[in-house]
């Protein structure tokens, strides 16, 4: 969770009340949020060591502060506790039109479908801005970039001097040789290769570079006269910059999602509207699309959630009535109303609270506002007795059976990368089979594993330092896509070992399997015997494994029944060993033991 840091004097004055440490620490549990650290005596011990003419010297700019640790849907805490403490009303959030000759424009070009395709807009009017809000300023902003807007990745924001610019704005993509400016906090114009290579050794932007630095072109803001606003997501320009004296505030997010800067933005309007000349009113901004349409931003008119009074009371073990949990909403800075006609709660869900998505939601803020200390406790109605799903004991037995026969279990990652799964085990991808990350954080996490054999021939390479042989296994689930299930996919559970030593040994991973099988009370037959219940080896040249050196381990029910391919066991081809990096034959079995439940 983020920490955020509050000046301790400032935050009494503001509830009109002084707490002791115990106070407040319990006003934060109850509220959901927890004080990490009051620097006070820190501060006391820091100024007794000073002498007096110091001390006064230094007691207004080291004052004690409160670090909070705070969940994504708490900002604005100070503002939050008021209310929920009764001695503020929920602040309406309005849009108020703009002056004459109308709405402030951003034109979006088509370029910057390529590298971030969306911008939302708005404007502060009548700020006004001291040292310790510029100060907040900065540093929610911060916040929401290592938050929310996954360092820069999802969403950027730009903040501007708007009495220093001139719109329309325009939102485009250019090459990186053709953007040129000053940016913020230097004195040097340069382009934007050159900037790139300037902040290489910057400890604060560096971390951001690699987001847009390969793409053949970068993103940039322009105000009318061409002059640049922001390269975003790196850095704004020095012409616009914020300073104390600024009045009027042009915001701007842009990213790759959508819904992430609208939340970003009503999050900025909702947090500084405070100290507009009007509080808690925005200017919006008209947005023009590649395609024409033109949408205003913020969206910061609230949104209806309906939720059921007999689902609130009973989640939460109480009995309220409706106009209890509205004003129990109405502390956590939810207005809502009783819908007359049925037994429901409706509720109007402000820009600020983005997290409110399902009546759970709405439920965790009537707890905490009834206080969870003042539940009333009570017995279950009913008892039960606790007992492991049938495919984890069996998963416990297959897995006591191995390590009881000398073998090592392992635990892998249930993520890898497309050609592990696939090519370097000399299988084609059907496009049937692997569910694939649409967006996956780097190359070793594109799908999630059909097999666990991948991971375990990973662990055989990283741990090569370990001395022959290596008889490993793992009972573990792989991931298929299945379009008759709820979510178009479902999870097997398999169990996998491998052998591997100076020669192949076949047997011994045969003889595992015969192992778990008896365990089973699975009995051993034959392709050619006549159908009776059991399991056999059906050979037969797999790809993955050394030509003549492979079969189908098949299962069938009853005598009557169909034969299921339970998985396969083998000696692994020679190409496969190279693609895994692995020195020594390797003999694998690998099965699904779903159908022996």
């Amino acid at each position: 969770m983020p920490t955020v840091t509050i000046d301790k004097q400032d935050l009494y004055e503001y509830l009109g009340k002084e707490f002791t440490s115990k106070e407040f620490t319990e006003l934060c549990f109850e509220f959901g949020i927890e004080l990490e650290e009051d620097t006070t005596e820190e501060i006391e011990e820091m100024l007794s060591k000073l002498s007096v003419s110091e001390r006064k010297a230094k007691a207004t700019t080291e004052r004690p502060q409160l670090k909070i640790d705070i969940p994504a849907n708490r900002q604005g805490i100070s503002r939050a506790l008021k209310i929920y403490l009764g001695k503020q009303e929920i602040p309406d959030y309005r849009k108020v039109p703009a002056a004459q000759p109308g709405p402030q424009r951003m034109i979006v070009h088509k370029e910057v479908n390529q590298i971030r395709p969306h911008v939302v807009c708005a404007i502060l009017r009548g700020v006004k801005f001291t040292e310790a809000r510029y100060q907040s300023f900065i540093d929610l902003q911060d916040k929401l970039h290592n938050n929310i807007c996954r360092k820069r990745s999802l969403v950027a924001i730009g903040t501007h001097d708007l009495d220093t610019i001139q719109g329309p704005f325009s939102y485009q993509a250019r090459k990186p040789e053709d953007i040129s400016f000053v940016p913020l906090n230097q004195t040097q114009e340069m382009d934007a290769k050159k900037l790139m290579e300037f902040y290489e050794s910057d400890l604060h932007l560096k971390r951001y570079l690699h987001i847009i630095r390969d793409s053949p072109v970068y993103p940039v803001i322009y105000d009318a006269n061409g002059v640049v606003l922001s390269l975003p997501p790196i850095i704004n320009g020095e012409h616009s910059k914020i300073t104390l004296n600024t009045r009027n505030v042009f915001i701007e997010c842009t990213g790759t999602s959508i819904t992430k800067a609208n939340i970003v933005l009503n999050t900025m309007v909702a947090m500084f509207s405070c100290y507009c000349d009007e509080p808690f009113t925005v200017e919006p901004v008209i947005v023009e699309q590649v395609d024409g349409t033109k949408d205003e931003y913020p969206n910061i008119e609230p949104r209806s959630l309906s939720t059921d009074i007999g689902y609130i009371n009973h989640a939460i073990g109480v009995d309220l009535s409706p106009e209890d949990i509205i004003k129990h909403l109405h502390r956590m800075s939810v207005p809502a109303r009783h819908q007359q006609s049925e037994p429901k709660i409706e509720v109007m869900v402000p820009p600020t609270r983005s997290d409110l998505l399902h009546s759970c939601d709405v439920i965790e803020d009537v707890a905490i506002a009834f206080g969870y200390n003042n539940i009333p406790r009570d017995l279950i109605k009913s008892a039960t007795i606790g007992a492991p799903l049938p495919i984890n004991k069996l998963s416990d037995l297959v897995r006591r059976e191995s390590a009881q026969a000398g073998w090592t279990e392992i635990l892998t990652l249930s993520l890898c990368s497309h050609d592990e799964n696939f090519a370097f085990l000399r299988r084609t991808d059907p496009g049937t089979e692997a569910v694939v990350l649409a967006n996956p954080k780097t190359i070793e996490y594109q799908v999630a594993r059909t097999l666990l054999l991948p991971g375990a021939l990973k662990t055989i390479r990283e741990n090569k330092k370990h001395p022959i042989p290596f008889n490993i296994f793992e009972v573990s689930d792989v991931v298929l896509k299945d379009e008759t299930a709820e979510r178009k996919a479902r999870n097997e559970r398999h169990f996998c070992a491998v052998y591997s030593d100076h020669s192949a040994q076949f047997e011994v991973v045969q003889g595992l399997l015969d192992r778990i099988m008896k365990m089973l009370n699975v009995p051993h037959t034959t392709v050619n015997e006549p159908p009776r219940r059991g399991y056999f080896l059906d050979e037969k040249d797999i790809p993955t494994y050394f030509p003549g050196r492979s079969a189908n381990v098949c299962y069938r029910e009853s005598p009557s029944s169909e034969v299921i391919v339970l998985g396969q066991i083998g000696v692994l081809h020679p190409e496969v060993l190279v693609k895994f990096g692995l020195d020594y034959p390797c003999s694998v079995v690998e099965i699904n033991i779903e159908p022996f439940l």
